[in-house]
């Protein structure tokens, strides 16, 4: 059971995750984000620290320090347990006090951003022995791993994370950290943004869990983007692979990478509501469950290059030579197309744009259009689904879309449309496909 940061927001909010968790008895590892906010205040904390603004950050820290010490008044009510509390909220800002003192780097970078999910995982842990809850807290940094490419290590997951379970056989409730790991060698890391639904899925995988549930502040993943249209609703089961396509192109509820390692394992995945525990989510296994349009999604920052070259695109290898510069800056293509004369691909807005235009100059006439977004409508087999495309294309015949990337997948049409269209394309689908105004 995973529990995101604003799950944990609150004390209130603590207080109703642990009567989640204690609802049934089967056994159970319960993962935690960060408080929310916490992670991009320890952010801006290293940003200023690694700017030589010390005495910003010092303030930055004060700052989050109060939020801590008015958090855990509401959280336990016993004397006992508020000292207990309130000695882990003074030692883990005594860490963020003494690094204003050390000269900074990537590693102690990494040190501050896990303090985040520390602070919360310690302090649920001291609200759940109030309670008289009996359970464990896991150091996650005992356990979760990645490699020299940033990559986690399930077999070594599997392998530790067994040890220990095996070793406290009587406990039947586990509370750890997400996001956090070490890396290989040895340092404190993360699994990045989103990382909490990572940790989730790998443990999940390495547990051969019976389910992994992702609790957020929304009763599932919805058929369109909320905030950008009136009306959506819940999806009641997606296959691994549309909710990949889902995550990959811009669905906030879920992190892109989480998919994979309950796929492999085949570990079903619940995305359920921790603000309304009775809604039914959305059910992520294996089968599709129906056929057709199943949702839309949007993912912005993306920018389209454009190669023209009338002599060298039918030449063996050329295609090759321009993905190779996109690898050598480690940069994901989201689309392709090409014609006789020209190849277009989108990637995300990259710092090293610059690097990639210059090398790929050399292969022809170079345009870059930015500030447009992939839109993908994605559901099972819509590629060989007769209605789907002829219904899309007739309600998006005012947007201007730039690129189409059809036939890759069975589960996924991905169309490139400037940002400024971005919430009239999301309207116009949800209209044309789901019938929703």
């Amino acid at each position: 059971m995973k529990f995101g940061g604003t799950s944990v927001g609150k004390p209130e909010r603590m207080h109703q995750v642990s009567e989640l968790i204690t609802k049934e008895s089967e056994p159970k590892i319960v993962v935690l984000s960060a408080l929310s906010g916490t992670t991009n205040s320890l952010v801006e904390i290293g940003n200023s620290i690694a700017s030589g603004e010390r005495e910003q950050a010092k303030k930055q820290i004060e700052k989050l320090e109060e939020h801590y010490q008015s958090f855990i008044k509401e959280l336990v009510k016993e004397e006992k347990h508020y000292t207990k509390a309130k000695a882990i909220v003074a030692e883990h800002f005594e860490f963020l006090t003494i690094i204003l003192k050390i000269s900074f780097s990537e590693a102690l970078s990494k040190d501050i951003l896990a303090q985040g999910e520390l602070l919360s995982t310690k302090l649920f842990s001291i609200y759940l022995e109030e309670r008289g809850i009996d359970h464990m807290l896991l150091p996650a940094l005992e356990f979760m791993s990645i490699d020299a490419n940033d990559e986690p290590q399930i077999g070594s997951i599997k392998v530790k994370l067994s040890q220990i379970l095996k070793t406290h056989k009587d406990k039947t409730l586990f509370i750890t950290q997400g996001y956090i790991c070490r890396n290989a060698k040895g340092e404190v890391d993360n699994l990045k943004r989103g990382g909490s639904d990572y940790t989730a899925s790998l443990i999940g995988a390495a547990i051969n869990a019976s389910v992994c549930e992702i609790w957020t502040d929304i009763d599932g993943m919805h058929n369109n983007d909320p905030r950008m249209v009136k009306k959506t609703v819940a999806i009641e089961q997606l296959s691994f692979e549309e909710a990949a396509e889902l995550a990959y192109f811009g669905a906030k509820i879920l992190h892109p990478a989480s998919i994979w390692p309950a796929q492999f394992y085949k570990v079903p995945v619940k995305l359920l509501n921790t603000m309304q525990p009775e809604a039914k989510g959305t059910l992520i296994i294996e089968e599709a469950g129906s056929v057709g349009v199943k949702a839309v999604a949007a993912k912005d920052g993306i920018v389209a290059i454009n190669i023209k070259s009338s002599r060298m695109l039918l030449a063996y290898g050329f295609l090759r030579k321009i993905f190779e510069v996109f690898e050598k800056y480690r940069t994901s293509i989201d689309m392709i197309t090409t014609s006789e004369v020209a190849v277009s691909v989108t990637i995300e807005n990259t710092p090293n744009l610059k690097e990639i235009i210059k090398e790929l100059e050399p292969f022809g006439t170079i345009e870059v259009e930015d500030n447009h977004t992939i839109i993908s409508v994605v559901g099972n087999e819509i590629a060989e689904t007769k209605e789907v495309l002829s219904k899309l294309f007739a309600c998006l015949v005012t947007v201007p879309v730039r690129m189409v990337s059809y036939g890759g997948s069975k589960h996924n049409v991905s169309l490139l449309v400037p940002s400024s269209y971005k919430t009239q394309t999301l309207q116009l689908l949800n209209k044309g496909l789901f019938g929703l105004e």
